[in-house]
């Protein structure tokens, strides 16, 4: 047994089972609502079972559609398949079999929708997943931590089906266009760019600024700071960083707290606590979005002070009221210790 020992999780991982003393506050945050990708929740539950027949549909599709081998596909995914293993922080009770399996079809899927989406070609069989609820629940559940495969993966495949044409896009071209409605500052990126999942991506998208440009993080602790109500109070304004959509981008100078805007929708809980869970699993002194995450936990302690942010165009609240943000922003970092 000892001699067969070898480390759980190695420099090659990257998607991580979020830890249960996080995850139990907020379980529904980081489960697949309808659709299982990777390994991690591959048949866990019923609800998941219904896109399975259109995850083949899918997949068949691509395959037959490029004239790509299926023989092809297979022997790269059996080559690849111990780095994909890597990739993950559990150990994975898949035969290599099984595994390649969920691959081929899993990626087949994502490969094949994102190839819709840019496209716009649908078609009849495409009803059921485009509409607007579904189709919502996909692509949040695309973002989900648990819920990946490692970019190089579809990548690979992508460019294994192009081997001999063109397809005039890169896989990383066909991404940025679906996940377009979180790029909103129009980030660019190169095919230099190193992106380890959808979830990492996202993250990328919110921080903006490339690792070398971003704030020096210190290892002060701050005993108190004051809610947006004391700081009104105390003569303190708020202001909307317009030049940044980079969430790290707050200035303060002269009395004026400038913070970039955020939309708080159905989605940015979900968001931000399967960036902050990536965080403390791979990037535990780079936790740029765990930092932001505890300034506004800070600013916000009761409605008054979501108002108060609100009002000042600091925070859009597409929420049912201003409660249930400060309940959302008091809630996200429970039982999470970030480093510095």
């Amino acid at each position: 047994i000892l001699e067969g020992a070898e480390a759980p999780v190695t420099d090659k991982c990257c998607i991580y089972r979020v830890p249960f003393h996080i995850r139990k506050f907020n379980d529904d945050a980081y489960t697949p609502k309808v659709v299982s990708i990777g390994p991690f929740h591959h048949k866990s539950h019923p609800r998941l079972q219904n896109m399975e027949r259109h995850k083949l549909l899918y997949c068949k599709a691509f395959l037959e559609r490029t004239q790509t081998s299926l023989d092809s596909w297979i022997r790269y995914i059996e080559e690849v398949e111990p780095d994909f293993r890597r990739c993950y922080s559990d150990t994975l009770e898949f035969s290599k079999k099984e595994l390649v399996d969920i691959i081929l079809v899993d990626s087949g899927f994502i490969i094949e929708l994102f190839c819709r989406i840019i496209s716009g070609t649908w078609s009849r069989d495409d009803r059921f997943l485009a509409t607007p609820l579904l189709f919502t629940n996909i692509v949040q559940d695309l973002c989900l931590l648990e819920n990946q495969l490692p970019f190089f993966v579809l990548e690979g495949l992508f460019n294994l089906s192009f081997a001999s044409t063109s397809s005039g896009i890169s896989f990383l071209e066909l991404t940025l266009f679906y996940f377009d409605n979180y790029n909103r500052s129009n980030l660019v990126f190169n095919n230099n760019t190193n992106i380890r999942h959808f979830t990492d991506l996202i993250r990328t998208f919110h921080l903006q600024h490339p690792l070398n440009r971003r704030p020096s993080r210190t290892d002060t602790y701050v005993k108190h700071f004051p809610s947006a109500t004391e700081l009104l109070e105390a003569g303190v304004s708020f202001k909307v960083n317009i030049h940044s959509k980079c969430l790290l981008d707050l200035r303060f100078s002269e009395g004026v707290l400038q913070i970039p805007q955020l939309e708080v929708e159905d989605s940015t809980e979900i968001l931000l606590r399967n960036m902050i869970a990536l965080e403390l699993c791979h990037y535990p002194y780079e936790s740029y979005i765990t930092d932001y995450a505890k300034v506004l936990d800070l600013l916000i302690n009761t409605s008054r002070d979501v108002d108060v942010l609100v009002r000042k165009n600091v925070l859009v609240n597409w929420q049912e009221d201003n409660a249930s943000v400060a309940n959302l922003f008091n809630g996200l970092l429970k039982n999470v210790i970030s480093r510095s």
